[in-house]
């Protein structure tokens, strides 16, 4: 119809009055020869663009359905549920086009030079996307957990399709990329039940060494939180420049880990105080030669 009338309005005056006449001759004409099949195809998109978006609600329900039958992760399954809708919405919205008579071939085309540009442009977003559904699917870590990834440590407070929440020590709320997770070493502490505690004690050369190794067993074996499977490791582990090292290495429930760590540092020393032995400090002896009187002894 538009190109008929641009046609007309190209051969008539630039009076107003004749163009509103043509116009209107154009409209009649149209709608005479071309109105009802115009009318029926409008009618017939419609119905399809109903009956499409009907189906593509169903169709994503279904198969949100299916992930959580399958035990995928609800927010992914709602994603991935999201994404179909989207997609299938689309098809819909092209074929209801093209009962209009709209050349949807080189809007398709349009269509997917657009979404691979827009791809382009957000490929870091998208990296980050593929690597939160890795992380939802192979789950590393859950919400609860202590962690150290993406340079920096917390606890995992929410796992999101692009970004994880953590939360230090401290009450400082950390927001990382997923892409900066699963791009290096995830270090879990909180998915084992036991944990190892790692001390490494050192005493003085002139210090009763099985006493001190005694009084170390000891303290080990009295703590009630401390495991006996697997058996706790008391050793002389170097001789250092300055002193005797002993490493402790006692097992412990996760949960404690820190309190376990934190009370025997505070009963060692307490304990090195009490009985005498020695924690040295670095030292080094230094000699001094006076080269005047040496040559003047030579």
């Amino acid at each position: 119809m538009w190109s008929i009338l641009a046609q007309k309005t190209t051969t008539i005056s630039e009076d107003p009055v004749a163009k509103a006449n043509m116009l209107w001759e154009t409209v009649k004409t149209y709608l005479t020869t071309e109105g009802l099949r115009f009318a029926i195809n409008l009618v017939v998109a419609l119905a399809v663009f109903a009956v499409g978006k009907w189906v593509a609600n169903i169709l994503s329900r279904f198969c949100n359905r299916l992930m959580k039958q399958a035990k995928v992760d609800e927010t992914l399954a709602r994603f991935l549920s999201n994404i179909i809708y989207s997609v299938l919405l689309v098809i819909v919205i092209l074929a209801a086009l093209s009962e209009l008579g709209i050349n949807t071939t080189s809007l398709a085309a349009v269509l997917a030079a657009a979404g691979f540009a827009v791809g382009m442009a957000f490929q870091g977003t998208l990296s980050n996307f593929a690597s939160g559904v890795m992380l939802i699917l192979f789950k590393p870590f859950r919400v609860g957990d202590y962690i150290e990834a993406g340079g920096t440590a917390g606890i995992v407070e929410e796992i999101q399709i692009f970004t994880t929440s953590l939360r230090t020590g401290d009450n400082i709320a950390i927001v990382v990329p997923n892409g900066q997770i699963t791009g290096g070493t995830i270090r879990n502490f909180s998915v084992k039940e036991n944990r190892r505690i790692d001390l490494v004690v050192g005493c003085g050369y002139d210090d009763d060494l099985k006493a001190v190794k005694a009084f170390l067993e000891e303290l080990v074996r009295v703590d009630g939180r401390i495991l006996e499977d697997p058996e706790p490791v008391v050793a002389v582990s170097e001789l250092a420049d300055s002193s005797v090292n002993f490493v402790v290495r006692p097992w412990v429930k996760n949960a404690d880990y820190w309190a376990t760590r934190w009370d025997l540092t505070e009963r060692i020393k307490l304990g090195f105080d009490e009985r005498g032995f020695t924690i040295p400090y670095p030292s080094r002896d230094v000699h001094l030669y006076n080269e005047s009187i040496a040559g003047v002894e030579s």
